[in-house]
């Protein structure tokens, strides 16, 4: 079976709404192919639906956020603790993005890939985040075998946004508050995208 890792329509017209359901080896390739689409198209705006997105790899988010900020521009800072040197992770891509007007969906189901690139369309761009507070998944662990074959898990490092923000524990809290009520999964009505349209729209 064959997970689709991101769909893309038209809202509005000319807005381009895109949902990422994770960052897999394959996510970096469909979100350029869809890119392309959308530069083709009458989209000059964009909602990036993150919600519900569990991350995957660094590097995938790391490719992505090339397509929407600045060559150059951190992603996300590897902290490995108190008197160690941190990593930096930077764009790479061509920012084909750059002057569209962005705004990004989070929720509690938003963790890790997800919370990165969120976090440096934030710090980078000032890109408003829609929804309801992120998952906070911002360690980076270690299987430890010890003797006897059991194993032990260690965080060696946290991920931090641009601007230097923890994530793990504190999650991103959304610039814009919208909750989902039970009754709007029931009659299949969300807010929350309706608030992104709204907001973008008049950027």
């Amino acid at each position: 079976i064959e997970v689709p890792s991101l769909k893309w329509e038209i809202r509005e017209e000319n807005i381009a709404y895109i949902k990422l359901y994770n960052f897999n080896e394959k996510a970096s390739f469909d979100f350029s192919q869809a890119a392309f689409e959308v530069l083709a198209s009458p989209c000059k705006k964009i909602i990036l639906d993150l919600r519900n997105n569990p991350g995957g790899y660094l590097e995938v988010a790391q490719e992505i956020s090339g397509w929407l900020i600045e060559r150059g521009e951190i992603v996300a800072i590897e902290d490995f603790g108190e008197g160690k040197e941190r990593k930096e992770y930077k764009a790479q891509g061509n920012a084909r993005f750059l002057e569209y007007p962005i705004v990004v969906l989070i929720n509690q189901g938003s963790a890790s890939g997800s919370e990165i690139l969120a976090g440096a369309l934030r710090d980078n761009r000032g890109v408003k985040l829609i929804g309801e507070k992120s998952f906070g998944k911002g360690s980076i662990q270690e299987l430890e075998t010890l003797r006897g074959g059991s194993t032990l898990k260690i965080t060696i490092a946290n991920w931090l946004t641009p601007k230097g923000e923890l994530i793990t524990d504190k999650g991103l809290e959304p610039d814009i508050k919208v909750e989902m009520t039970e009754e709007d999964y029931q009659q299949d009505r969300d807010p929350q995208l309706d608030k992104a349209i709204e907001v973008i729209k008049n950027l």
